[in-house]
């Protein structure tokens, strides 16, 4: 598959993963781990039969730590989801270029080039016309908004740390130990809490199940075959269009209504990702 349709493919997948976890009403670990859970599952006996699990002893270590990040990841942002709207919590905790972008220009010392730049900062601004400047100021000091930005940063280092790897290893071997790794952290974190872990009614496994198969499974295959091929700092800034797709959806699911203002900022957001796919001549993103 083509990298950017795979990458677009895999933002329609996980942008379902706000509407099922409210929809769930569970405890956001819980569902965290039940995301992962009913992928890895799932993925297990193909894995098995095509003997996809050899991993050089290198490649293994960094691919579980990027799993406790994945993990870690989810369950801040979980936590978020269920202290504010699914739309503000979406918009933070994709504030990962702006990590990324960071990382990679002060820490691994990678031009981004002006276009990267110029493409985050009106991205970010239509994500801000998204929400509503005011909207933002009020919950500044909200807890669930603070998680969301602690989700972001996990989410860049997640995509900074996995780019190396799943150049070397095929996606699915990658997908097997990265969530057995969240699985188990975790798994970890909810008996520590001494939560239910079984007893739902049956409409929330079918949530959890539809989480673990389209947003985990279904939407981190074509993510991480996408991050195979493409920068780091361009998947980060596409990601961004997970808001506008969330928001979409929230107005079908959960009839949120999507005014004038909302489209505008869809607009403004993805002309911004839009310009970031330009080629640039001063700087090459790598």
């Amino acid at each position: 598959m083509n990298p950017k349709a795979s990458l677009a493919l895999g933002i329609i997948f996980i942008s379902f993963s706000p509407i099922f976890v409210k929809l769930a009403a569970e405890p956001a670990i819980t569902a965290a781990f039940y995301r992962i859970f009913m992928a890895w599952i799932f993925l297990l006996p193909y894995c098995v039969i095509k003997g996809m699990l050899k991993i050089s002893t290198r490649d293994l270590l960094i691919t579980l730590i990027c799993g406790i990040i994945f993990a870690a990841d989810i369950a801040v942002w979980n936590i978020s989801i269920l202290k504010i709207s699914a739309t503000v919590s979406t918009l933070l905790a994709n504030l990962a270029p702006v990590w990324v972008g960071l990382i990679s220009f002060f820490i691994l010392r990678k031009q981004t080039g002006k276009l990267f730049w110029v493409g985050t900062i009106i991205a970010i601004a239509g994500m801000v016309v998204l929400v509503g400047y005011r909207n933002i100021i009020a919950l500044h000091i909200n807890e669930g908004v603070m998680l969301a930005v602690l989700a972001s940063f996990f989410y860049s280092l997640y995509i900074v740390t996995s780019k190396g790897v799943l150049q070397r290893v095929n996606t699915l071997t990658f997908m097997f130990y990265n969530m057995l790794a969240s699985m188990v952290f975790l798994l970890a974190l909810r008996i520590g809490g001494g939560h239910n872990l079984v007893n739902f009614p049956a409409d929330t496994w079918l949530y959890f199940l539809a989480t673990g198969l389209i947003c985990q499974l279904a939407g981190w295959i074509t993510i991480n075959y996408a991050i195979k091929f493409l920068p780091p700092t361009k998947v980060s800034i596409t990601l961004l269009s997970q808001t506008v797709v969330t928001g979409i959806l929230a107005a079908i699911i959960l009839h949120e209504k999507l005014g004038l203002t909302e489209i505008i900022g869809s607009l403004i957001v993805l002309g911004g990702i839009a310009i970031t796919f330009l080629k640039s001549r001063s700087a090459k993103i790598s």
